[in-house]
C-alpha cells in the first residue's frame, strides 16, 4: 500500500523554497534528496505533486531525476 499523504510534507517543502526565492540549483538538489526519501517510504502520489509545481522547470527536473514525469 502506497504512501499518498507524503504530498503533505512535499508541497510546503516545494512552496517555502518558491516564496523564499531560492535558486534553480538549489530547489533541484533539496527537492531531489526529498523525493527521493519520500519514494523509499513507498510515496505513490508525487505525480499529483508534480502537476501542482509542473511551472516550476527546477522542480519538474528534481522529479525527473527520479523518474518522475508528466506524461
Amino acid at each position: 500500500m502506497g504512501w499518498a499523504s507524503a504530498s503533505r510534507i512535499f508541497d510546503p517543502v516545494a512552496q517555502a523554497l518558491i516564496d523564499a526565492g531560492a535558486s534553480d540549483e538549489l530547489k533541484t538538489r533539496v527537492l531531489g534528496k526529498l523525493i527521493s526519501q519520500l519514494q523509499n517510504e513507498d510515496w505513490d502520489t508525487e505525480d499529483e505533486s508534480l502537476e501542482d509545481f509542473r511551472h516550476d522547470p527546477a522542480i519538474v527536473a528534481a522529479f525527473a531525476a527520479n523518474d518522475v514525469t508528466l506524461d
